[in-house]
């Protein structure tokens, strides 16, 4: 009688952020010009530090790398546009266990390159005069293969743990692309080992960067406390403040979203985190780096100088 209950699922129906007709067209032109930006702003943003000598350090190297992952961590965005446009719901299994994997795995490399980024401060600023000597060009793809790799790791065995199981009759997702927990509710099969590799990798993925970042800054704060004049103390900060309005931005989000007490709200709640997560935070992160950032100004006008000439 269970295996009668069962059923070969070939695709899912992804019922989005609104189920209201009315609601479509207007979601739609909000969230296109939203991933434009992020694309083309990201875009520049990589442009500008592979062109300019000047941004050749370790610094940009991460942001540039961070750069890369927001336009590819925006990746659920573009089947979104297609079913608000077509007021289509429909995906197919395999591109949604795609969408489940890719999403992991960028909002995670996410957070780990934060954590490295924090690491790179926390060199130049307590440690100064051996910066480059230990954050070698050697050191930095170390650290981002590390991140790439660990990551890619708890993607696949996800996505794979996912792939097994058996589903039943019913395919609506209350979501606007495929995401792990929403899925785990369609499983007729035994979902207990995924419920424990989630919570193991969730603690090992969600802790080990935040305390990496965490552990950073209080050795920075106490080593720039220590600086005698205003300006020096202000000098210091100034380096950080692109990358702690980053970090606050991301986990502000995280905690603001996921360590509420669950109630009727969580579903929405889910998916706004899942917008700044993918959406919002993306898109913002070209202009925090660069309003702020003397260097990366000055190289957006050359890059932008180079692609369209001044007229004489």
């Amino acid at each position: 009688m269970e295996q009668e209950n069962k059923t070969a699922v070939s695709e899912f129906l992804l019922l989005g952020l609104s189920e209201k007709p009315e609601h479509q067209i207007f979601l739609f032109g909000l969230f296109l010009p939203m991933y434009l930006v992020t694309i083309f702003g990201n875009l520049l943003i990589i442009l500008a530090i592979i062109t300019d000598s000047h941004l050749h350090t370790p610094m940009y190297f991460f942001f540039c790398n961070l750069s890369f992952i927001d336009i590819l961590s925006s990746t659920t965005i573009p089947k979104m546009l297609v079913n608000l446009w077509t007021q289509s719901k429909a995906i197919p299994f395999a591109g949604c266990l795609a969408q489940m994997y890719a999403f992991h795995l960028f909002g995670t490399m996410d957070s780990f390159l934060l954590a490295v980024m924090a690491i790179d401060r926390f060199m130049a600023i307590v440690h100064p005069l051996h910066y480059l000597a230990i954050m070698s060009p050697r050191v930095c793809g170390l650290l981002v293969v590390g991140s790439w790799l660990t990551t890619n790791l708890q993607s696949t065995v996800h996505t794979s743990l996912m792939a097994q199981l058996t589903f039943c009759a019913a395919s609506e997702i209350p979501h606007f692309f495929c995401d792990l927990m929403p899925l785990l509710k369609l499983f007729c099969s035994d979902t207990h080992t995924n419920e424990l590799v989630i919570f193991a990798f969730g603690i090992f993925m969600g802790i080990s960067p935040l305390t990496c970042i965490l552990l950073s800054y209080i050795c920075i704060f106490w080593v720039v406390f220590k600086i005698p004049s205003a300006q020096g103390k202000w000098k210091a900060f100034s380096t950080c403040g692109s990358h702690l309005t980053m970090v606050t931005l991301f986990y502000g989000t995280i905690f603001a979203m996921y360590l509420q007490p669950a109630s009727p709200t969580s579903l929405k709640k889910d998916k706004a985190a899942a917008l700044m997560c993918g959406v919002v935070i993306p898109m913002l992160n070209p202009f925090i780096y660069s309003l702020r950032n003397k260097n990366m100004k000055a190289a957006l006008r050359k890059l932008v100088s180079k692609v369209v000439p001044s007229q004489s």
